[in-house]
């Protein structure tokens, strides 16, 4: 079986000390039959060394979709943990943990459901010593070795990883003030101190939306001894897509801090156009644009030194933070010189790990996919960074995963990594979009996205997370309840700015033109432009459900004898009684509480055009009425020069017409 063979061959390449697949001799004799399609499995043990002084930790995966028990049999044979939570559907994956395992052979068993006896159990044999061993050796003046290879099973591993650190049921809030916070639960990281070296330790960065996918694939490469590596790619320039000059792979990390692309440089030695037309190169970069220095030939810096190799994983990361933006996600899909790949819309290729750029330079990972059940949608959920460093997890949606074509935006739409391997003894290199397309191990490759329109690409991914007719009204409340964590999020976002104010009162410089959306400091993480850009459009979809669903009428289970116009007008009732109903709290300038129905923050949606400024009280950030009870607290106003920007911006933000490259 094709499966079989994938596994097979996957697991040939996959060199990890303590061994990792698990096959029942019997089955994986079979040739056909139940057997052959269940015969492979992955068993990875956690540390990579395990021994009696640290938990013992088991993920055991299946690329296809089963339903199971995980049993951990200590070497006394009782049964030391036991779980047949599944988690994801393909790959499914299986977690369990002891916290002091004895030294001596342990046994990892899952125990398939719904399986001729023969075929029921797939099984691993997982030595623990009595002794501390010596953490895994590495090349001298290095800390990466790579010792395995980028398949279908080392895939299926990183989006296992990804799916469990990022697990919670859909309902609840999940975020975290910096990235390292879930790295360091041990409960969510299968992979914490796995190398056995207390390596989790320095990693105090505070990534942006692009560094964060780029450290999480780069983090689990780490630890699996896997290949990585990242491209320096302009942002687009007149009229063209980004484009990558330079691909640096993790033999040769002393290649950092890359001199700007041609792009760069001829964008840096151009006049810079009056606002409102400057470019929009990378909505969440940090880095600004370089100075021009025959502007000032006195001023001309002297030649950079030359690059230090990075002694630890953390000041590696640090140097990939510095030369990766959301331009390199959003290059041309049928480009090959990129870090990334477009793939189909399935719920195949649609798998946690897959990362989803952004048009306006936003950059998201896939974490989990809730199925449709009961007439209520199915949904993707997927984490990102914020410009304050903030993780926070998200419904999928059209009011956050915003999709249009533009040539000079580049391809927006899912991506997944590009594989990175070696042949024979040679360097490593990316395979291109036609090795990909032909290759055994992948095989997903699909220029599909570039092909469809804005409707047409939801209409898709509706079709890919709810195959069944939708209930409309739950549809519609499942999207107002996107919108209210839309509106949460902001929340979070304007109290860190109300904070940080209170601390440095001085007026935080706003940038001209379009660089609010593109800046560095105190600016980037406590201005809201893009946030209220995208809360704007989600306003719009929400507005607007009745009429989609009446367009769209054979999309959903409208009961017999109702008609499209009927369900219109009962929808509108249900959406005015649901924004009534649901509210959210903010803090207010003088530290008290002030609560708002999400039908007033809809109904502000003029009062959003204008309430990014961190220089601005809370209260008008939220809209407040001058003169009101609500807006009695507010102390704080941005100048009059900086209420004149963002009137001059204001149609950006009105037309929903964000400002596309000189």
């Amino acid at each position: 079986m094709l499966l079989a063979r994938r596994m097979a061959a996957a697991t040939a390449g996959l060199l990890i000390a303590g061994g990792t697949l698990a096959l029942l001799p019997a089955a994986a004799k079979a040739a056909a039959g139940d057997c052959a399609e269940v015969a492979e499995a992955t068993v990875l043990p956690s540390p990579l060394a395990p021994w009696k002084g640290a938990p013992l930790r088991v993920m055991v995966i299946s690329e296809k979709p089963a339903a199971g028990t995980l049993s951990l049999i200590a070497p006394d044979g009782s049964v030391a943990a036991k779980s047949s939570d599944r988690h994801g559907g393909a790959p499914s994956s299986w977690f369990v943990e002891v916290a002091s395992p004895a030294a001596g052979t342990w046994r990892a068993t899952l125990t398939l459901d719904q399986r001729a006896a023969e075929c029921s159990t797939i099984s691993k044999e997982i030595a623990v010593s009595a002794r501390k061993p010596e953490p895994l050796r590495t090349p001298a003046n290095s800390f990466w070795q790579v010792r395995a290879s980028w398949n279908a099973t080392t895939e299926a591993l990183f989006s296992a990883w990804i799916e469990k650190l990022f697990d919670a049921p859909p309902e609840q809030d999940l975020n975290w003030k910096v990235w390292y916070e879930v790295l360091r639960d041990r409960s969510r990281n299968f992979l914490y101190n796995y190398l056995g070296r207390n390596e989790d330790g320095a990693m105090g960065l505070r990534p942006d939306c692009a560094d964060f996918v780029y450290f999480l694939r780069a983090y689990f490469a780490y630890k699996m001894g896997l290949p990585f590596g990242y491209s320096n790619c302009s942002r687009g320039f007149a009229g063209h897509p980004p484009k990558c000059y330079q691909w640096f792979d993790i033999e040769h990390p002393e290649l950092t801090r890359p001199p700007p692309p041609p792009e760069l440089e001829v964008a840096a030695a151009t006049p810079a156009a009056p606002p409102p037309a400057p470019t929009l190169l990378g909505l969440f970069n940090r880095s600004p644009p370089p100075p021009d220095p025959a502007a000032d030939p006195a001023a001309t810096p002297p030649p950079p030194p030359k690059p230090k190799r990075p002694a630890t994983f953390g000041e590696y990361l640090r140097d990939v933070g510095d030369v990766v933006h959301t331009g390199a996600v959003r290059v041309a899909a049928n480009d090959d010189n990129t870090d990334f790949y477009s793939v189909p819309l399935t719920e195949k290729a649609l798998h946690p790990g897959t990362v989803y750029a952004d048009p306006y330079g936003h950059v998201l990972m896939l974490v989990h996919l809730v199925p449709e059940q009961d007439g209520k949608p199915g949904v993707y959920l997927a984490v990102d960074a914020e410009p304050d460093g903030s993780i926070t997890r998200k419904r999928f949606w059209r009011g956050n995963f915003l999709f249009v074509h533009d040539p000079a935006l580049g391809s927006p739409g899912f991506k997944h990594f590009r594989p990175i391997v070696r042949e024979a003894s040679g360097p490593l290199r990316r395979l291109s979009n036609a090795e990909i397309a032909k290759n055994p191990q992948y095989g997903d490759f699909s220029l599909q996205q570039s092909q469809l329109s804005a409707e047409d690409f939801y209409d898709r991914m509706d079709d890919v997370m709810s195959p069944a007719p939708l209930d409309p009204v739950k549809a519609m409340t499942d999207s107002i309840a996107s919108l209210e964590e839309q509106v949460k999020t902001r929340v979070t976002s304007v109290e860190n700015g109300r904070k940080y104010q209170d601390k440095q009162p001085a007026e935080i410089a706003m940038p001209n033109g379009a660089s609010i959306f593109e800046t560095t400091g105190a600016w980037e993480d406590y201005s809201t432009p893009a946030r209220d850009f995208r809360l704007l459009i989600a306003i719009d979809v929400v507005r607007g459900y009745p009429d989609h669903v009446a367009r769209r009428a054979d999309r959903y289970a409208i009961p017999a004898g109702k008609s499209p116009a009927d369900l219109r007008s009962e929808l509108q009732a249900v959406l005015a009684s649901e924004l009534a109903a649901r509210k959210i709290t903010y803090t207010r300038s003088d530290g008290s509480p002030w609560t708002l129905t999400l039908k007033e923050v809809v109904d502000r949606a003029a009062g959003f055009e204008t309430a990014y400024n961190p220089n601005d009280c809370v209260e008008l950030r939220w809209g407040a009425a001058e003169n009101s009870d609500e807006a009695s607290t507010c102390k704080r106003h941005a100048s009059a020069a900086q209420r004149g920007k963002m009137s001059e911006y204001r149609t950006w933000f009105r037309e929903r017409h964000w400002p596309t490259h000189a």
